[in-house]
């Protein structure tokens, strides 16, 4: 007995294969990065949006701030290390990383504190790099991810970004770090529009500094999954001209959950400034590895622009759509 298939196979024309190239070609990176997204890493810390104090300095009242100058950048202003060494008692902790930081005597914690009280060698790197090639950051939306101190969306800020966001694991870190920092480095701003070698008096920023930095500012905590889900509830979606990430890629098992933020959050014509160490002991991670990962997903490409050999070798690289 012979079979047949009675299957009606439209007759394809050239115009219909002109149209459907069109098509694909505009949902390539949306394709792209949904096959990018597809394998996710557990959910470690759910993410949480925090409001500013109205009074975010009161805390250090009695400590003096660091001045980090580069070149031909405005100072920053920000806490120190050691200021929570000595003052881990007094402050609230609920993650309760100072007591284990100092008992453990360590930078990091995985899974528990991702080491943003401490200023990496490779976000000096970063600013060095802005600072010779002369970026500005004028009606540009900023994300500072895995910030820290968040001197990198600072900067930004100083510079005219339209609107910086700033990210870290630690709710602590946002809270008893970043946020000082930005009210340290702004609130300055708002007074004293000319540059001032002296250290910023000890003083409460005023009622209309935090309404204008609300404006202006969103901070937020957790892990990346849990983040990029947050940021996915907003309407419209935020994308960033600009994302700074610096020694985040030590750990093999956060890239998926790290591309995917850039996949989701970076706009088409955006950029990601990226400062890391070529390799990290202990860890496993370094650029070589996160490359590759790159590469296997084909949604992104890498171009070098710092490479610094003192030491352990440090690389600051851009990652873009391709087109």
């Amino acid at each position: 007995m012979a079979f047949s298939f009675n299957f009606d196979i439209p007759l394809r024309t050239e115009e219909t294969n002109d149209k459907e190239n069109k098509d694909d070609k505009a949902k390539c990176v949306d394709l792209k990065c949904s096959e990018a997204s597809a394998t996710v890493s557990k959910k470690i810390k759910d993410a949480v949006e925090h409001q500013l104090l109205l009074d975010p300095l009161s805390h250090i009242e009695n400590w003096m701030p660091e001045t980090i100058t580069i070149g031909a950048l405005p100072p920053l202003l920000c806490l120190n290390e050691s200021v929570f060494e000595k003052t881990a008692p007094e402050r609230e902790d609920s993650e309760e990383i100072l007591a284990k930081t100092l008992t453990q005597n360590s930078d990091l914690i995985s899974g528990v504190y991702e080491g943003g009280l401490k200023i990496w060698e490779c976000t000096y790197d970063l600013l060095e790099y802005i600072d010779d090639a002369g970026e500005t950051f004028a009606g540009k939306r900023v994300l500072d991810l895995g910030c820290g101190a968040g001197l990198l969306g600072i900067l930004a800020l100083k510079r005219g970004a339209t609107k910086v966001d700033f990210q870290d694991y630690n709710s602590t870190v946002i809270e008893q770090l970043t946020v000082p920092n930005v009210f340290l480095n702004c609130e300055e701003d708002d007074e004293n529009k000319e540059k001032s070698s002296r250290p910023p008096s000890k003083r409460k920023a005023p009622l209309n500094a935090s309404e204008k930095l609300l404006d202006r500012c969103g901070f937020f905590s957790g892990d990346w999954n849990s983040f990029l889900r947050l940021m996915q509830n907003k309407t419209p979606l935020p994308k960033y001209d600009i994302i700074f990430t610096s020694e985040t890629i030590y750990n093999t098992d956060y890239y998926s959950s790290l591309h995917n933020v850039f996949c989701d959050l970076l706009d088409e014509n955006g950029i990601v400034y990226l400062a890391t160490k070529s390799h990290y002991f202990g860890v496993g991670g370094g650029l070589h590895l996160f490359e590759k990962f790159v590469e296997r997903n084909n949604v992104f490409q890498i171009r070098y622009l710092k490479d610094v050999e003192q030491g352990l070798k440090r690389h600051v690289v851009s990652l873009t759509f391709k087109k």
